[in-house]
């Protein structure tokens, strides 16, 4: 089954076929580590997950790099103000970001490059680039000259002019165009800075993943993909300088961008006070039903975030895992789980995570109604592709938002209450109930027993 996939260069959807099928190669743009991540910030993570995870169906070997800024004037500014290096807050900001990507079942990238690391490669790509002339130095600057590379704008479709006109770039006396980028630039004493050629500096935003994706993957690669906010000028100048510093190479031959996160209908913005931190998040939500959110709508597409949509993506894990529960007598074959037709094609169709989605249901229905160890494992199998119901069910269905409940208490509770149904003290047992209830605690009886889940959010 084909992969068909939308690419942004070209604005059309096309069939995938790769470089090389024997090595297949991916780059998604990271974190700049100077603060937690927003709830935005998992979007790409999620979805490329997913496709990552098609990709090795498909091919034997996949290496998968996303990288991490961790040089940055923000993580400067961060270090200046706490009083400590920039390590200190890199460190604790790559951890934090690498726990909370496991806990959304993100699966590690292959490669995972720090800028700090590279800079040797990227000092190397900037001496190629001006050596070529497609670079130049000024005032302790190394600059790219846009207007040495005629096919500037291809991605993003914007015209130099008009953004000189928009203002939408730094206007410096050192530039030769205002439009050109920096490549490299000086550090003053108390910045973190690397010896080169220029003097004693740093390495510009963009350079850093032009020169890391080389390094891993090589001078072309398959796929780039990151958020539609990064499209320019990150990704129009990694394109420029990338091509000029490879004779002309082509970089990336397929681009993917996921959209941007509305709160309510609202952009989500620090002015707006709207911008949900996934670290704090990750504390009062189901880490899962975080990550089903993130899917349920088309990865082009804007995607609305509210806590109504994320109760809705409880409930909905809520009933899955009651299937699975239900089924728990019945033995599937999980060691080699298969994956359903009609969810591979979903995700071959320009990675369409809604009508995965949708698929799954069917197959949880078509597991409830039949009940038989194909009907579990399809449903499982179909989970997995999409990093879904993996979780023992009966912990997922004793789960209270993010925290546990008090699984004693509710124990105690329905003891006393089995006690008092046996006294025929029916009054009690309601009040008992009742109880339950209020703490968000749902009560089957059935002849295996009692037996208890959450079902508030």
């Amino acid at each position: 089954m084909p992969i068909s996939l939308y690419n942004s260069l070209t604005r059309r959807a096309e069939t995938f076929a790769p470089l090389d099928p024997q090595r297949v190669t991916m780059y998604v743009c990271g974190p700049t580590v100077y603060s937690y991540v927003h709830i935005g910030n998992a979007r790409g993570p999620v979805v490329f997950d997913v496709l990552a995870r098609l990709l090795r169906r498909h091919y034997p070997n996949v290496v998968y790099a996303r990288n991490i800024t961790d040089v940055d004037d923000k993580i400067n500014a961060a270090a200046l103000e706490q009083g400590v290096g920039i390590e200190t807050i890199t460190g604790k900001f790559t951890a934090a970001y690498r726990e909370d990507m496991a806990a959304l079942g993100i699966t590690p990238p292959d490669v995972e490059p720090c800028a700090t690391t590279h800079i040797a490669p990227i000092v190397a790509m900037i001496e190629r680039l001006i050596v070529d002339g497609h670079a130049y130095v000024a005032e302790g600057h190394a600059l790219f000259d846009v207007a040495s590379y005629p096919d500037y704008g291809s991605l993003s479709g914007r015209d130099t002019d008009e953004l000189i006109a928009g203002a939408r770039v730094e206007v410096a006396p050192y530039k030769k165009n205002p439009v050109d980028f920096v490549l490299w630039k000086p550090s003053t004493p108390e910045l973190p800075g690397w010896d080169s050629p220029w003097g004693r500096g740093r390495p510009g935003w963009h350079i850093e993943c032009s020169a890391m994706a080389e390094k891993h993957l090589g001078e072309t690669i398959d796929i780039h993909a990151g958020g539609n906010d990064l499209l320019f000028p990150h990704h129009e100048n990694e394109i420029a300088q990338s091509t000029c510093a490879h004779g002309g190479k082509t970089f990336a031959r397929w681009w993917l961008h996921n959209g941007m996160l509305t709160f309510d209908g609202r952009k989500m913005s620090k002015s707006l006070g709207n911008v949900l931190q996934l670290h704090e998040m990750l504390k009062h939500h189901p880490a899962e039903a975080l990550r089903l959110r993130l899917m349920s709508g088309h990865y082009r597409q804007p995607l609305d975030w509210s806590d109504a949509a994320i109760a809705q993506s409880v409930s909905t894990l809520d009933g899955w895992y009651r299937v699975l529960r239900d089924l728990a007598h019945v033995v599937a074959d999980t060691a080699q789980l298969p994956v359903p037709a009609a969810i591979e094609a979903a995700l071959c169709d320009d990675l369409n995570t809604p009508q995965a989605l949708a698929e799954l249901s069917v197959l949880a229905d078509a597991a409830r109604a039949q009940g038989t160890p194909e009907a579990k494992a399809a449903l499982l199998g179909g989970g997995a592709l999409l990093g879904l119901l993996q979780q023992d069910p009966e912990a997922w269905l004793k789960r209270a938002g993010g925290s546990e409940v008090d699984a004693a208490r509710v124990e105690a509770l329905l003891e006393e209450r089995r006690a008092a149904r046996a006294a025929r003290d029916f009054a009690r047992a309601d009040a008992i109930r009742g109880e339950l209830s209020a703490m968000g605690v749902t009560i089957e009886d059935g002849a295996q027993g009692t037996r208890w889940s959450v079902v508030k959010a």
